[in-house]
């Protein structure tokens, strides 16, 4: 059987469909699996040993199309569902299987702030798809296979070698960030020493950050490869970052995670830290959270109490533990 597996985009939502993958390759040992997503987001799947093929979107849907039509595929487990994914089903006519995404209960929860989303996780809403194929969840964490042999003495400085805690301070909107001061605030009273992770967006919140705290912290934000990132936080004693990929990516290797939560929400999304054994989700109860679904440029209050009144002691207290 030839199984094609759909998800474009992002990084967070497609690192938490590699359980699918992995349990299609081993609960149907005849199974060849393939998977399709996007050019920029290929290095998630490029090591992982349960895709038999990596297809790439092309800019012309036609042209993907006609790549998918190619490799006569027997079923299509669509994790996207979207125009795009419909039209390619369509396309090619053949038995499917679609992530069902509750959008409509998605809006009305974020526009009328009610609770219509069951408190089930991303990776279960993914496995309904591929039910129909005798498929069950094996309740292991999400894959991600680092690339290449890294070493800690080339990537941190000496001082942070023999124990630190990793800090991801990146993320795509503002409102999924923690200003600064409150980050200088925390790092503060941590007990190890603090590497900061992160692209180049927050090169220089890192470097002020760093600048405040002295040798205690590292700023590797646009300094290490994303690959290089994954890999520290593979080594990291404890790890705090926000509602970004790489703090998803880092519940592959079971590390103690304080996943922190400004204006968007792990409940509507479904996308709390999954199966790792220490986690403290951090977040505050306000009426105006979430604000967002995804994250936004600005707070729209202005006060951003989501992030700036969250609890530093208790997060301190679980990274010192």
């Amino acid at each position: 059987m030839k199984i094609l597996v759909i998800r474009f985009s992002s990084m967070g939502d497609i690192i938490y469909t590699t359980p699918v993958v992995r349990c299609l390759k081993k609960q149907l040992p005849d199974a060849e699996v393939h998977f399709i997503t996007k050019p920029a987001f290929k290095y998630i799947y490029d090591n992982n040993p349960y895709v038999d093929k990596l297809l790439l979107l092309k800019p012309k849907l036609s042209d993907t199309i006609a790549d998918i039509k190619a490799e006569g595929y027997d079923h299509v487990v669509d994790l996207h569902n979207n125009l795009r994914t419909a039209i390619i089903k369509f396309r090619i006519g053949i038995p499917s299987s679609t992530y069902k995404k509750q959008t409509i209960r998605k809006w009305l929860s974020l526009k009328f702030n009610l609770k219509l989303v069951p408190p089930v996780h991303l990776v279960d809403r993914y496995m309904k798809a591929v039910a129909v194929l005798g498929v069950k969840n094996d309740d292991q964490p999400i894959d991600y296979y680092i690339k290449a042999k890294y070493q800690l003495d080339k990537l941190l400085p000496v001082s942070h070698q023999k124990g630190f805690i990793a800090f991801v301070i990146g993320a795509t909107h503002f409102t999924k960030r923690m200003p600064n001061q409150k980050i200088i605030s925390i790092c503060k009273e941590l007990d190890l020493p603090i590497v900061l992770l992160g692209g180049n967006d927050v090169k220089a919140n890192g470097d002020e950050i760093a600048a405040t705290l002295g040798d205690k912290a590292y700023n590797a934000c646009g300094v290490t490869s994303l690959d290089e990132s994954v890999f520290l936080i593979s080594k990291a004693n404890k790890i705090i970052g926000f509602d970004t990929g790489l703090t998803h990516i880092a519940e592959a290797f079971d590390r103690p995670i304080v996943s922190v939560w400004g204006g968007t929400v792990p409940e509507l999304l479904g996308v709390q830290p999954y199966k790792v054994k220490e986690v403290l989700v951090a977040g505050v109860e306000l009426e105006c959270r979430p604000c967002s679904k995804f994250g936004l440029p600005a707070c729209p209050l202005g006060h951003f109490k989501c992030m700036n009144d969250i609890d530093e002691s208790q997060v301190t207290a679980f990274v010192n533990s």
